[in-house]
């Protein structure tokens, strides 16, 4: 996509990006349990967005605390998502998992269905802010429509919200409160989880006019018919990211007021990428690599500035290096891997290989090959190199790179 992106390029230009760095399994709760925990996902206790992340699992904020950190965080944790009760002040569970304070909050999808359950009133503090700005009615409105369609969160829309109200600049907003309250004689980590780039599709006007008159490249094998639905959906997608872009601007420029630059490590990632109807498929869950495939940026010092790395990393890496740069115990029963000695140019590999799972498949992927093995159907398998997009299966003519992969798996 012709992104518009200027402040992560600059991060990126400042640090490390990597080119292959994979979430440890597609959808919300599971990543996020992964990398709260620093385990992979047949250890992380979360098989499903069904389940809390457990509370009795040691966690990598817990282990920042107990290294002098505060530790603060805002937007949607996803930690115990099934619970779909954020307390209105988003402080449910905040402290129970490791955070000295914070505002938990619903994601898209959650604000719209768990206030529509809840009779037509909020459970979490993002739509409690809309109703004390007299907008949820609108917000609500604008989707109860689409909600009778099983694809509505597909569905592109233009929210009926002036730009401060729109999520994710609500979040930032929140974020930027925290950082200038934060003090200064002490160290502080601050996880900001924005809810987009994620379907509902909605975005403000402002973001709208902003990108729909831009050429948006067509979706990889695609022949769903409403090609205006499709394009409206990417550009709008596209018009998330560049927002996205702009808050976390403004988040590094308060960090610069703070005269905290020079030693402070910033870190850019997802717990997830989005199909975005490529091989007819939207959202996340999948093996393929726009699903399981992750953005992953660092820069600070000591980090190597303008690397670009194939190393092979993965999100939950992140819980060891940020205890790994804080001085905090190691996380124990954990598998994930300090990415410090990579950024920090010591090293060029990681991992031999990433494994990615969520319910009955499991992925090996070594940076060339990419094995999935599904419950009660037969292997596929992809020479990344030849066929980045994914679209030749060749697990019948290269069975002795199948069971190479089938025995890391195993």
């Amino acid at each position: 996509l012709p992104l518009r992106t200027p402040n992560l390029d600059r991060l990126a230009n400042q640090g490390t990006r990597f080119t292959n760095a994979f979430t440890p399994s597609p959808v919300c709760s599971p990543a996020r349990a992964c990398l709260a925990t620093g385990r992979d996902y047949e250890h992380c206790g979360v098989p499903s967005n069904g389940q809390n992340t457990p509370l009795d699992l040691p966690n990598h904020y817990r282990h920042l605390q107990d290294a002098g950190y505060e530790v603060v965080g805002v937007g949607k944790f996803d930690l115990h998502k099934p619970d779909r009760d954020w307390g209105l002040d988003g402080a449910n569970q905040v402290r129970e998992y490791g955070f000295t304070r914070g505002i938990d909050n619903e994601g898209k999808g959650d604000a719209i269905s768990a206030y529509q359950n809840n009779g037509m009133s909020p459970k979490g503090p993002y739509m409690q802010f809309l109703l004390e700005e007299g907008l949820v009615d609108a917000h609500f409105g604008m989707y109860e429509p689409r909600m009778k369609n099983p694809g509505w969160l597909n569905y592109p829309a233009v929210a009926p919200l002036p730009d401060y109200a729109y999520c994710d600049n609500w979040v930032a907003a929140n974020g930027i409160d925290f950082l200038r309250d934060l003090p200064q004689d002490k160290p502080w980590y601050l996880v900001v989880n924005f809810v987009g780039p994620h379907g509902p599709f909605d975005v403000t006007q402002d973001m709208r006019t902003r990108w729909q008159d831009v050429d948006i490249p067509e979706p990889h094998d695609n022949d769903q018919p409403d090609r205006e639905a499709i394009r409206d959906r990417r550009q709008n997608y596209a018009a998330m990211i560049e927002n996205i872009d702009r808050l976390a601007g403004e988040m590094i420029e308060v960090v610069k007021e703070r005269g905290e630059l020079e030693n402070t490590v910033i870190v850019y990632s997802s717990d997830h990428g989005e199909m975005l109807g490529d091989h007819n498929r939207w959202g996340k869950t999948l093996w393929y690599t726009p699903s399981a495939g992750i953005p992953l940026i660092a820069a600070g010092p000591a980090i190597a500035p303008n690397v670009t790395s194939d190393a092979l990393v993965s999100l939950h890496d992140l819980a060891a290096t940020f205890l790994d740069y804080a001085g905090g115990e190691p996380l124990p029963d954990a598998d994930a891997l300090s990415l410090r000695p990579l950024l920090e140019g010591n090293t060029t590999a990681h991992r031999e290989h990433l494994v990615s799972a969520l319910g009955d498949w499991k992925m090996a992927f070594d940076g060339r090959y990419k094995l999935i093995l599904r419950e009660d159907q037969s292997p596929l398998l992809f020479d990344i190199e030849a066929d980045p997009l994914e679209d030749c299966d060749i697990a019948d003519r290269e069975s002795g790179e199948v069971e190479r992969l089938q025995a890391l798996l195993q």
